[in-house]
Parts: structure tokens; C-alpha cells; sequence
């Protein structure tokens, strides 16, 4: 018999496919942790950023409240009552037309809470009056932290970010 030397060479055999196969199989199974490490830490950076959107509004309440843009009660603190204040805005004193003053659009979501999670039981409040290592609501919303009882890729808690 003879062969001829375009037979041989018109594929791949089954070894050399299945070796492909399982290299391919092997860096595939090495990248999803990689994938899911990108995605936890895109979530972490989110936090981050939601943190400090909702605590700048907390300052700029407490600065317009300082300035005598907001009335202020005599036993309150100058921080806002809810979170809801800063988004559905409060009247401005020194506007003739009783216009209103808003420190967000709309209140960030924390990334790492449920998705039917309502908007305002998102975020655990902390008052003026409670003290850091153990926050509790009150009468005004001085700091805001993560309900999330996981802890970040830096090892501190996400409560205390």
C-alpha cells in the first residue's frame, strides 16, 4: 500500500484533541476563582464608594444645619433624622420660595445586602449619641455601616468600614 502524504495530514488525531481538551479544561477551572476574587472585590469597592457618598451627604447636612440653612432644634444634634432627609431634601430657611435642599439623588445600595432588601433597612444607622463599638439608631443618623456580617479581603469586618 501507499500512502500518500496529503492523507496523513488532514487532521487532528483523537489524543491530540483530548489533550487540548484538558488543557483547556485545567486553565478554565483556574480562572472562575480568579473571576470570583474580581467580582467579591468590585463589590468591596462599591462599599467603599456607597460609604462614602451617604457619609459626605451626613456632613454637608451638618454643615447647611451649621451655616443656618436648616432649622435646628435646641436639644437635636445637626445630623439628619433619616436617611430619607437627604434624598427627599429639607427646606432651606434662607430661600423666600421655600425651596428645598437635597444631599443625594437617590440612597446607594449596599452591594453585599439582598436584592429585596428595602432601601431604607439597608444600612445600619448609628447615632450621635451611641458610641463606635456598639451602634445603635436614635433621634439622627450620624454614621452609617454595612449590615454585612462577613469581613473584607483585608480582613476587617464590613460593619466597621
Amino acid at each position: 500500500m501507499i500512502f500518500s502524504r496529503e492523507s496523513k495530514a488532514a487532521g487532528f488525531t483523537l489524543i491530540e484533541m483530548v489533550v487540548v481538551v484538558a488543557i483547556v479544561g485545567i486553565l478554565a477551572s483556574a480562572a472562575i476563582p480568579l473571576v470570583r476574587f474580581g467580582e467579591h472585590r468590585l463589590k468591596e469597592r462599591e462599599l467603599h464608594q456607597s460609604l462614602r457618598e451617604i457619609r459626605t451627604a451626613i456632613d454637608a447636612y451638618r454643615k447647611a444645619v451649621e451655616e443656618g440653612r436648616i432649622t435646628r432644634k435646641l436639644d437635636a444634634s445637626g445630623y439628619p433624622p433619616d436617611l430619607d432627609a437627604l434624598t427627599n431634601g429639607v427646606v432651606d430657611t434662607r430661600s423666600a420660595e421655600g425651596r428645598k435642599i437635597y444631599f443625594l439623588r437617590r440612597l446607594p445600595k449596599d452591594p453585599f445586602a439582598p436584592p429585596d432588601t428595602p432601601q431604607n433597612e439597608m444600612w445600619g444607622l448609628r447615632s450621635y449619641q451611641s458610641p463606635p463599638e456598639e451602634p445603635k439608631a436614635g433621634d439622627d443618623v450620624f454614621d452609617v455601616y454595612s449590615l454585612n456580617s462577613g469581613k473584607g479581603s483585608n480582613g476587617v469586618p464590613y460593619r466597621e468600614w
